[in-house]
């Protein structure tokens, strides 16, 4: 699918460049791509029709996120994470979330408001039927409606960035039986409701300090 939208002549060199990242960018934080896994330029190429130097601005950008790592003569490695170098990253993660709700605030659109609700259906659902991989897709995409809600650029790039540097964690645990999968679930469901009931009220900085004490308290779970 995404392959066959990269051929779309419609799209810039801009656009593709964006989709590719993300694509690649999701694969990564979703363990398609395990750490260590090596990414082939050739093999990357010729599944999204592109050639191979869009391809490693791309990866460039990855190894600048800390997802991936170019190693000299050999070939760019998929980076593995660890929660105890990632603690200065949580507690900035937690103060941008609070700036989110301070920064050129914006209320949602119509659009932005039914993708919450429906967020928070695909929660209720998932904390019957849990599933690792949907959960980490759930919790992704509920991270960048969040997102939506300021117009601050740079504050939207620079919580992309530390976003994706913690988004392995979880499924990392998860999969190690370290983290209880569905008293997670419930948590998220929950942090979904309270968030979405306080964007509802015109509230974003209530909506954004929740969102600051679930990054917290989340953090707090990892650790123990």
């Amino acid at each position: 699918m995404t392959s066959a939208i990269l051929e779309n002549n419609d799209f810039k060199a801009r656009d593709r460049f964006v989709i590719l990242h993300q694509e690649l960018r999701n694969r990564i934080c979703l363990l398609d791509y395990a750490p260590g896994t090596r990414l082939s330029e050739t093999e990357l190429a010729e599944e999204f029709g592109v050639s191979r130097t869009p391809l490693r601005r791309v990866l460039a950008r990855l190894e600048d996120e800390g997802l991936v790592k170019s190693v000299q003569g050999v070939g760019t490695f998929v980076t593995d994470v660890n929660i105890d170098e990632l603690a200065q990253t949580y507690q900035l993660r937690m103060e941008l979330a609070e700036m989110v709700g301070k920064l050129s605030p914006k209320q949602p659109d119509a659009q932005l408001s039914a993708h919450l609700t429906e967020l928070s259906r695909r929660a209720k659902t998932l904390v019957q039927n849990p599933e690792p991989r949907a959960f980490a897709q759930l919790n992704m995409e509920f991270f960048l409606a969040r997102l939506a809600l300021t117009d601050n650029a740079p504050l939207q790039e620079v919580s992309q960035r530390l976003y994706v540097q913690t988004a392995r964690i979880w499924l990392k645990s998860f999969f190690a039986s370290i983290i209880d999968l569905n008293e997670e679930i419930r948590v998220f469901a929950r942090e979904v409701d309270e968030v979405t009931a306080a964007i509802e009220l015109g509230d974003l900085q209530a909506a954004a300090l929740i969102q600051r004490a679930h990054i917290s308290m989340s953090y707090s779970r990892m650790k123990r």
